[in-house]
């Protein structure tokens, strides 16, 4: 008997993705007076402070519109008007569980790429910032890259907007994508031609098109333009990266919850813990995030390659192992596990060919 905890929780983690996925929660930026209770956390207008300047108070607005559903909520965090930069609201954030950042009155975004990347890559948590006119090729930043925005008897700049991209995006199920999104308040934007919009999506930005009877997202797309063998097409897009980061924090909360400390590291747990993940990952192809149509996909396995180079780290001759021998050996407190996740993506390109 062992394990039974881990399991349900997957399960329970599995069986609530798209909800989770369609509730997503913004954090944002302001300069304002600096309330007595900071953060300030909204889940509709009700809740936006009266102290708060008119454009702060619609910048939340904007961000709880959402896409197809609103979001969760918004973490609103607020640094003194007069402040050098965000590194106080920064410093709280780091802590702070949200999904898309936006910081409306920003002019230099190199601090806060810095960030975002340190947080992704060093620190291992999955957020993602929106920012205007930010060529980070990177996919945790998406580059959102259209001024002029008439809306609301208004016209915006892209900073300005970026608060209603990352409503969309924290609002878009993990079953769908945001690309042609309709922002169904913006009256029109800069009219660009075919070539001038497929430029600026190749180039990762994120843009609104007129189609000329709505304007809409031009296509999902975040700020990484160069691709590698760890980083290929897939995570220019961003509902595939919100599904990568999905499936790391499920699976990096569930184990640290319920498995880490608390059983011993032996090869027939480390099979209880394989079954248990794999267990999620079926799960998900039923609700259609992964795609199940290859067998050889979606695998959760031991990691034997990165297991052998640590067996080697420790003074363990591995030259004469067997597979197997390595799969069961001792790695003190050290787990190798691998995943080979093949995700569904959104109907976006259409050939339809017409015979008459």
């Amino acid at each position: 008997m062992n394990l039974p905890n881990i399991n349900i929780a997957f399960k329970d983690k599995a069986n609530t993705t798209i909800r989770r996925g369609e509730r997503g929660i913004v954090a944002l930026v302001l300069k304002d007076a600096v309330p007595s209770v900071n953060p300030i956390i909204v889940k509709s207008e009700d809740d936006i402070p009266a102290s708060l300047t008119a454009d702060n108070k619609e910048q939340i607005e904007l961000a709880l519109i959402g896409g197809e559903n609103v979001p969760e909520k918004v973490i609103v965090y607020i640094v003194a008007a007069d402040a050098a930069d965000f590194s106080a609201a920064l410093n709280y954030l780091e802590t702070t569980k949200f999904d898309y950042l936006a910081i409306p009155s920003i002019d230099k975004t190199d601090d806060v790429v810095a960030w975002v990347k340190q947080l992704r890559d060093s620190m291992d948590i999955k957020i993602k910032a929106v920012l205007p006119h930010t060529t980070a090729d990177y996919e945790g930043v998406i580059d959102f890259d259209t001024d002029n925005i008439s809306a609301n008897g208004k016209t915006y700049t892209a900073a300005q907007y970026c608060s209603r991209i990352a409503g969309i995006l924290a609002g878009t199920p993990l079953n769908i994508s945001a690309t042609y999104s309709v922002l169904k308040e913006v009256e029109d934007v800069p009219h660009l031609s075919k070539t001038d919009g497929d430029n600026a999506v190749a180039a990762g930005k994120l843009i609104l098109i007129n189609d000329g009877e709505k304007c809409k997202i031009g296509r999902a797309v975040n700020s990484l333009v160069t691709t590698d063998d760890n980083k290929g097409e897939d995570f220019k897009k961003i509902l595939i990266v919100d599904k990568n980061d999905m499936w790391h924090n499920d699976v990096k909360m569930t184990v640290s919850d319920f498995y880490l400390g608390k059983y011993p590291n032996n090869y027939d747990n480390k099979i209880l813990l394989i079954a248990a993940i794999q267990g999620y990952n079926d799960q998900l192809a039923v609700e259609g995030l992964l795609d199940n149509s290859l067998a050889e996909y979606n695998k959760v396995t031991i990691d034997i390659d990165a297991q052998e180079v640590y067996l080697e780290s420790i003074g363990t001759d591995t030259s004469s192992m067997k597979e197997q021998e390595i799969k069961e050996a001792n790695t003190k407190d050290k787990v190798f596990l691998a995943s080979n996740l093949k995700w569904t993506d959104a109907m976006e390109d259409f050939n339809i060919n017409v015979t008459i």
